[in-house]
């Protein structure tokens, strides 16, 4: 991407994929660079989001970023904590992700999916004020919505290999009773 790029990516957001009667809505930290600026989630070559989804058995086949709206047909979702794009999720500050948190609480409030997916552990730490929080399913829920918070899928977090991500996400698959 070119600098010009880059600086127009940072201007843009990403709209979110939902609706109501959701199994799973999966929530990003927020919009990479790239995915800002292909107008996709997860769009970026590197990050693990749609291998993972597949892997774990919520899609029959492995979906392209510009293929996402098929996921609603089987009743999954995205959205995002925060809607600014950056290069790092880093970027954000923590108002920017408390902030998100209770926009996300509303919608999912608005769209009562089964389940609420948080993609980075440490984002919805910040988000929500759970300095404890595990990757898993969380005590409590949202309204009727279960939490699950799922390791970032973003190539940065390499401690996660892909195998161990599809393993988390076919956690929740399973939990969520959810037939690919």
């Amino acid at each position: 991407m070119t600098p010009e790029e880059l600086a127009r990516a940072r201007e843009l957001t990403l709209p979110d994929l939902v609706r109501p009667g959701l199994r799973v809505l999966f929530c990003g930290i927020n919009p990479g660079l790239m995915s800002a600026l292909r107008g996709h989630h997860f769009a970026r070559p590197g990050n693990r989001f749609w291998p993972a989804l597949h892997a774990s058995g919520f899609t029959p086949r492995r979906f392209r970023p510009d293929e996402q709206e098929q996921v609603l047909e089987l009743g999954l979702g995205i959205t995002n904590v925060a809607g600014r794009a950056t290069a790092r999720a880093d970027e954000l500050t923590a108002e920017e992700l408390v902030a998100g948190g209770r926009r996300l609480v509303a919608k999912v409030e608005e769209y009562r999916p089964d389940w609420l997916a948080v993609l980075g552990v440490t984002a919805f730490r910040t988000a929500f004020g759970e300095r404890g929080a595990r990757v898993g399913p969380q005590p409590g829920a949202f309204g009727g919505t279960r939490v699950w918070v799922l390791p970032s899928p973003s190539g940065l977090n390499a401690h996660w290999t892909p195998a161990a991500l599809a393993q988390e996400f076919a956690r929740l698959r399973e939990a969520s009773a959810l037939a690919a």
